[in-house]
């Protein structure tokens, strides 16, 4: 269904953003479209303000930013199913976004109002926080979503600070982890945090749930790739003197303390990201980010 509305989301704090958003409202009207924009960033959520002025969904949310933009804004789009076309203007290495030079081209806004484009879908993580009481029942504390990873770490102004973690995987006990913290992935985030901790990297046209430890103190403890119906619950080690923190994609959740349990898994929602090229390939992506292959498209390199 054709809404005649697009919304653009950008990085609050750059200029270039906000300069090239106004530049993309100005062209986006001329092919008769309506355009409400918001900024998005840690700090600020005005995603709900358009929500409130707008009759109808848009047809696509236009993100201007770096990955971390993208991901803010997913957290809020995904549950309406609001398509997402990300650029990578004012951001860093941009996994989740294309090239800005696009918004130039005369042929790839035709495109966009005539919605000519493909739509991938990318899985997401739910993760709810419940709390203990004295009678043995439980409440929901919180809820999230994240479509990179959540990840627990000690939060105290200790030096060097440890926690340690219970995991069980589908009500069976797996593993008991004491180091930096522990690390949740979807394929789309492997090549984040996930990575960085020593993960495999995933196809995003996968479903499944990586498990990675932050710098565990044990070298038995090894990152594990789990079914995506995987339910995953993490528990605060009893007896530990520790402040625990849940993060979801960089940014802060809340803290989890002694009486609390973490539950992770697939969400019920996902993810949709617009790609332009038809003949898309995550090879080159990742080739391209990670700088792989460069001896084979440089033959005179050594």
């Amino acid at each position: 269904m054709t809404t005649n509305l697009i919304w653009i989301l950008y990085r609050s704090d750059s200029d270039t953003a906000y300069k090239e958003t106004l530049n993309c409202k100005k062209i986006i009207e001329g092919y008769g479209k309506k355009v409400l924009f918001s900024e998005i960033s840690n700090e600020t959520n005005n995603i709900n303000q358009l929500f409130l002025k707008s009759e109808v969904l848009p047809e696509i949310t236009i993100v201007l930013g770096g990955d971390g933009t993208v991901l803010r804004a997913a957290r809020y789009l995904s549950p309406k199913n609001i398509p997402i076309l990300s650029f990578n203007v004012g951001g860093n290495l941009g996994f989740l976004t294309h090239d800005r030079q696009i918004l130039k081209q005369e042929t790839f806004w035709e495109r966009v109002s005539n919605n000519r484009f493909n739509i991938q879908k990318r899985m997401m993580l739910e993760a709810t926080v419940f709390r203990e009481k004295n009678n043995n029942e439980t409440t929901i504390k919180k809820s999230f979503f994240a479509l990179n990873d959540f990840y627990l770490r000690s939060c105290t102004d200790e030096i060097a600070p440890t926690c340690s973690l219970a995991l069980e995987i589908d009500g069976e006990a797996v593993d008991r982890y004491k180091g930096d913290g522990l690390i949740f992935s979807t394929p789309t985030g492997s090549t984040a945090y996930s990575m960085a901790a020593g993960g495999p990297i995933i196809h995003p046209s996968l479903d499944a749930i990586i498990v990675s430890a932050i710098c565990p103190m044990s070298l038995a403890s090894r990152p594990i790739v789990v079914p995506p119906e995987s339910q995953l619950v993490i528990k605060p080690i009893r007896g530990m003197k520790q402040k625990i923190k849940l993060w979801l994609d960089g940014s802060s959740g809340c803290l989890i303390e002694a009486e609390d349990t973490c539950l992770i898994k697939k969400s019920n929602h996902s993810t949709s990201i617009i790609i332009l090229d038809e003949n898309h390939s995550y090879y080159k992506t990742i080739t391209q980010k990670l700088h792989w292959a460069s001896s084979l498209n440089n033959p005179n390199k050594q």
